[in-house]
């Protein structure tokens, strides 16, 4: 029996250099590359590169989340995500982590061999899942979103309150502090000048006590500072500039879908900014 929390278990490198998550949507209608690995094959296959190029954590999801997006039962979304995480469970160094907010898909997900839960709502819209995680030693990655968008939010502000209740069921269902990440939740339930300020005020989330996870990656954000229209493939040096930029304001982990570009660019900041120097 080890004292050492599951996260630092899972993440041995967590908070000496930023961590690359990989993204691998196993969806036919994700924003960026809904279809393409939709197939047990295509999405064992790209797994394997993203590992491969340097990704720390896979984090596979069943359900787009992007504006407009349709929502799934779970047993459409579990008969997406559990054949893959059962053939790359122990095959790939990298601790996977499930996309979802349903507990039942959690708790399949852990079972198939996925080890971490990320949450699109915080804990919030089915609190069991804190439960489920806590039961299967899982660390959980609790996202801000909202509803609904205002722009008269302070949004830091909102976050507090947000992840104060996020940590009140986490820590109700017996989740330690030291398996709970925050993120921010760019792209979701905020205007465009609320991702900004919300990227802009990084190091006071970060005051808060846990690592944090920033996910811009192709996002239509990006695709508003350019000055012409791009697809969310063409937002390469975007998405690079956002995760340098929030890694030297904090970030501990960034969730992108062009892992070898992000490795390389990370470095850089991991030489000038060391973890654990002020930022």
């Amino acid at each position: 029996m080890t004292d050492t929390p599951a996260l630092a278990r899972l993440l041995p490198d967590l908070g000496r250099r930023v961590l690359v998550m990989g993204i691998l949507n196993v969806t036919p209608d994700s924003f960026s590359d809904g279809g393409l690995f939709a197939a047990e094959e295509e999405a064992a296959t790209q797994a394997e590169s993203l590992v491969a190029e340097g990704a720390a954590i896979l984090d596979i999801g069943g359900e787009s989340t992007r504006p407009g997006h349709t929502p799934v039962p779970a047993e459409e979304e579990q008969a997406r995500v559990l054949p893959v995480i059962r053939r790359l469970a122990g095959r790939v160094p990298a601790p996977i982590s499930i996309d979802t907010y349903k507990a039942s898909t959690a708790r399949a997900a852990l079972e198939a061999g996925a080890a971490i839960v990320n949450d699109v709502w915080g804990l919030q819209r089915e609190p069991d899942i804190a439960t489920v995680a806590a039961a299967h030693g899982a660390p959980v990655i609790v996202m801000h979103n909202r509803e609904t968008i205002d722009p008269s939010l302070d949004i830091l502000d909102d976050m507090r309150r947000f992840f104060e209740r996020s940590l009140d069921i986490a820590r109700h269902a017996g989740l330690p502090d030291a398996d709970i990440v925050l993120d921010p939740g760019i792209g979701f339930g905020k205007s465009w000048e609320q991702h900004i300020e919300a990227l802009r005020r990084l190091p006071e989330l970060r005051a808060l006590g846990f690592p944090l996870l920033v996910g811009v990656s192709r996002k239509s954000l990006l695709g508003r500072l350019h000055d012409r229209e791009t697809k969310p493939s063409e937002r390469l040096n975007g998405s690079i500039a956002a995760h340098v930029l929030a890694a030297s304001l904090g970030a501990d982990i960034v969730r992108v879908h062009d892992v070898a570009a992000h490795v390389e660019a990370l470095r850089v900041v991991d030489a000038v900014l060391p973890r654990g120097e002020a930022r």
